[in-house]
């Protein structure tokens, strides 16, 4: 007797609807993916990435959810095969040690389920953020687990929350959020600071080639200047009287 073959499920990579988020919102995720994939670089059991749908229950493709910023401790990068979505069964039951989500007008009804559903899953920290600051008082927000509930974080004086997970600050910054190392006070740069930095430090490298090829053309004549002079000492010298 045949045993029918259990029907394949399909987990799609996207839902088909384009995102919808203000320019501020994807600035923001921008921002946050940047410093992070860049802090974590040479880390090579931290997978960092954002709005990939994450699925965490295995033949069941409605158990599905897609931060906007998630980070997962013993992922491997895949980089020779990136991940077109990340299922959890596949990744040895490893959910996301921290997840970041902002707040919009289209998203504030679903914060309140997410945030229930990352606390069912056992992700370590959750932190809200809500740039045009709307919506969420504070507009960041963050949560830690303890005892399989969620806490809140408390604020700092300047308005920061502290990130056990990572070591990490994060301060709303206008509406842009920013990173910082606790231990360093290393500022984590954006796209866009990182690429002023690498263009001001080659036009400083062309500036000191320039400099340098200057100081050296003035030494050269300089020499020269010398050995014309000297040249005319030695012809004085060997006049005759």
């Amino acid at each position: 007797m045949s045993i029918p073959l259990q029907n394949e499920i399909h987990y799609p990579e996207s839902d088909g609807r384009p995102m919808g988020e203000t320019q501020i919102h994807a600035q923001v995720l921008e921002d946050l993916r940047f410093a992070l994939v860049r802090r974590y670089a040479d880390v090579p059991d931290v997978y960092v990435w954002g709005n990939l749908f994450l699925y965490y229950r295995e033949g069941d493709a409605r158990a599905c959810v897609a931060p906007d910023i998630f980070l997962v401790r013993g992922a491997g990068k895949r980089e020779d095969n990136p991940r077109r979505t990340y299922k959890v069964w596949e990744e040895g039951g490893l959910v996301p040690s921290l997840v970041i989500e902002l707040t919009s007008e289209s998203t504030r009804d679903e914060d309140i389920g997410k945030k229930k559903l990352y606390e069912r899953l056992g992700v370590e920290e959750l932190f809200l953020f809500d740039p045009l600051g709307d919506y969420l008082r504070p507009r960041l927000q963050g949560y830690r687990l303890e005892g399989g509930r969620y806490q809140p974080l408390p604020l700092k004086t300047d308005g920061a929350l502290e990130s056990l997970t990572t070591g990490l600050f994060l301060k709303p910054e206008g509406s842009r959020l920013r990173l910082q190392d606790k231990e360093t006070g290393e500022i984590l740069l954006w796209a866009q600071e990182e690429a002023e930095a690498r263009q001001a430090a080659e036009e400083g490298r062309r500036a000191a080639e320039a400099s340098a090829k200057s100081e050296a053309k003035a030494r050269l004549a300089a020499e020269e200047r010398v050995r014309a002079l000297e040249q005319e000492l030695k012809r004085l010298r060997e006049r005759p009287e």
